[in-house]
């Protein structure tokens, strides 16, 4: 196996602190549906802070490639549309009398998925650490 090796770049005090940015943006709408967690995984996706969260991601993510900062852009893109892809299923469910208890189950549990991923992220930025791959 060939190992690759990457020019790292340090990571600017602007470029952490747009991920900080990002994160907050995450955090406010998310915990925008406390009152339970099918309703944070819900004020998640459709909340606006997110969706300018991921915006953000994507116009600025070319600027931290090479960084260590790159795989938070990754964790941060890929809580929304794995969070998304979670929901449309729990809504497919509900379609059914039948899938309605598990739609309910999966909607929760994304929600407290959605919580874990931004605090660990948080956690890790505050460490200046890597997400990892």
């Amino acid at each position: 196996m060939v190992e690759q090796h990457f020019e790292r770049r340090e990571a600017t005090e602007g470029q952490v602190l747009v991920t900080w940015l990002v994160y907050g943006l995450h955090a406010v709408s998310a915990l925008s549906g406390l009152l339970s967690p099918a309703l944070i995984v819900t004020a998640f996706l459709t909340g606006w802070p997110s969706i300018v969260a991921v915006i953000i991601n994507y116009v600025r993510r070319s600027d931290v490639r090479g960084t260590w900062l790159d795989s938070h852009f990754r964790w941060q893109i890929r809580t929304f549309w794995f969070a998304l892809l979670w929901v449309g299923v729990a809504v497919l469910l509900a379609a059914t009398l039948i899938g309605i208890p598990v739609a309910l189950v999966l909607a929760w549990t994304t929600g407290l998925w959605v919580l874990y991923r931004i605090v660990r992220g948080i956690m890790r930025l505050m460490d200046a650490r890597p997400m990892p791959i």
